[in-house]
């Protein structure tokens, strides 16, 4: 008795004018190309911010000032050296520029994967974690999430500084935070509703 020969599912080819729409999507490869080169100019500020903070530590004015001018830090006594509140701030700016770079190779690693082309990463050592089930709409979650840690960042460096901002800033930095906020939340919501519903239906 011979055995059933299994023949594989052929895929047939696509028509000139889908195929034509279907490669489109690599004119999106010269946008995360270009953040690419825009992580690169983080990475440039990240350590030349962080040059200046060590050479303020060993008492250098002229690192102080650029310091303290990057930073926005004013008071009325000149500073002449490093204090607590300006080393605060310098360290939540260079948390800022990783929590910015954090959110740009998501966009450039997860956007890439899922509008332009598989990576192939499955088993790789470095893979990242949440890259195995990404999608459309974990994406969206996870840049929600990413943009509230950044916009955390950026409100906690407005409070400690605060004498420099009129209160009507302090109230309009809070409630966009805020908004922020709902709305990551919204999304998720949505996005749990559409996975119940998905579910259901298999």
């Amino acid at each position: 008795m011979s055995e059933p020969k299994i023949t594989s599912a052929k895929v047939s080819p696509l028509r000139p004018i889908p195929n034509f729409i279907f490669a489109s999507r690599w004119l999106q490869l010269p946008l995360y190309v270009g953040l690419i080169a825009a992580q690169g100019v983080y990475v440039y500020h990240f350590l030349f911010e962080l040059l200046h903070l060590i050479e303020a530590v060993f008492g250098s004015q002229t690192a102080l000032q650029a310091l303290i001018t990057s930073i926005g830090y004013k008071t009325t006594a000149p500073v002449t050296t490093l204090n607590e509140t300006v080393i605060m701030l310098v360290v939540l700016a260079l948390i800022d520029v990783v929590m910015i770079s954090n959110l740009l190779i998501m966009v450039i690693v997860g956007g890439y994967e899922t509008f332009v082309s598989r990576m192939n990463l499955e088993g790789h050592r470095d893979q990242p974690e949440w890259l195995s089930h990404v999608n459309a709409s974990v994406l969206k979650v996870k840049l929600a999430t990413a943009i509230i840690g950044i916009s955390s960042i950026h409100l906690l460096k407005t409070f400690i500084n605060a004498d420099n901002y009129t209160d009507r800033v302090l109230i309009a930095q809070t409630a966009i935070h805020i908004t922020f906020l709902l709305s990551a939340i919204a999304i998720a919501y949505t996005d749990k509703i559409m996975s119940g519903i998905a579910a259901q239906k298999h």
